[in-house]
C-alpha cells in the first residue's frame, strides 16, 4: 500500500505542482500562521500548546488545560478542527510534492530512496493524531481522558520526528540535486 501511495505521489508531482505547492506553503506562513499564532495566544492566553512544544508531559497537558481556562480549551479545541486541519495539509503538500519531485531529480525509479516522500505524509497522519487526542483532553477536562493523555505527547513528539526530518531530507535532497547538475555541467 505504501509501495502504491509513493508512486502515486510521483506521478501527480512535477516542476509546476511542486512550485504551486510551495507558493500555497509560503503565503499560508507568512499570512495566515502569524494572525492563528495570535488569535491561539489572545484566546487561550498563553504561547504555549501542545502543537508547538516539542516534548511535554501528561502534567504538563493538564497544566495547558488548566491554564487556558474554559474559553480558552473550547478556541483549542476549535482550532484544532478548522486552522489544523488545513496547515498538515498545506504543509504536506509541499514537502511530498518538492521531495517526489527531487527524488525523482536524484534516484533511479527503482530505487527504495524514492519512498522517501511519505515521510511527510507519516508526519501528517501523527499531526492529526496529536489534534484528536489533545482536543479530546482539552474537551473533557477536567475529567481525565486515560490512555489518550498519554498518547497526545508521543504523537506530538513523533510527528516534530517526523516533520522536522521531511525538512531535513528536503535540504539534503536540494543538496544532491544541485551537486548532480553541477558535475553534470561540468562533465
Amino acid at each position: 500500500m505504501w509501495k502504491q501511495i509513493s508512486n502515486w505521489l510521483h506521478r501527480i508531482t512535477n516542476g509546476w505542482i511542486t512550485l504551486i505547492a510551495l507558493v500555497i506553503f509560503l503565503a499560508f506562513t507568512a499570512i495566515v500562521l502569524p494572525r492563528q499564532v495570535v488569535k491561539a495566544e489572545a484566546q487561550t492566553g498563553m504561547s504555549v500548546s501542545p502543537d508547538t512544544s516539542f516534548i511535554y508531559s501528561v502534567d504538563d497537558l493538564y497544566q495547558m488545560a488548566e491554564s487556558y481556562g474554559e474559553q480558552g480549551r473550547k478556541a483549542y479545541v476549535r482550532a484544532q478542527f478548522t486552522f489544523d486541519l488545513i496547515f498538515p495539509l498545506v504543509y504536506t503538500l509541499f514537502l511530498v510534492t518538492a521531495i517526489s519531485w527531487l527524488a525523482a531529480k536524484i534516484f533511479d525509479p527503482s530505487s527504495p530512496w524514492m519512498r522517501v516522500n511519505l515521510v511527510p505524509v507519516l508526519g501528517m497522519i501523527f499531526d492529526y493524531l496529536e489534534n484528536i487526542s489533545a482536543s479530546l483532553v482539552m474537551w473533557r477536562y477536567p475529567a481525565h481522558t486515560p490512555m489518550v493523555d498519554y498518547l497526545a505527547p508521543v504523537f506530538t513528539l513523533v510527528k516534530w520526528i517526523f516533520v522536522g526530518g521531511s525538512f531535513l531530507i528536503l535540504l539534503l535532497g536540494a543538496g544532491g540535486w544541485a551537486w548532480q547538475w553541477g558535475k553534470g555541467k561540468r562533465g
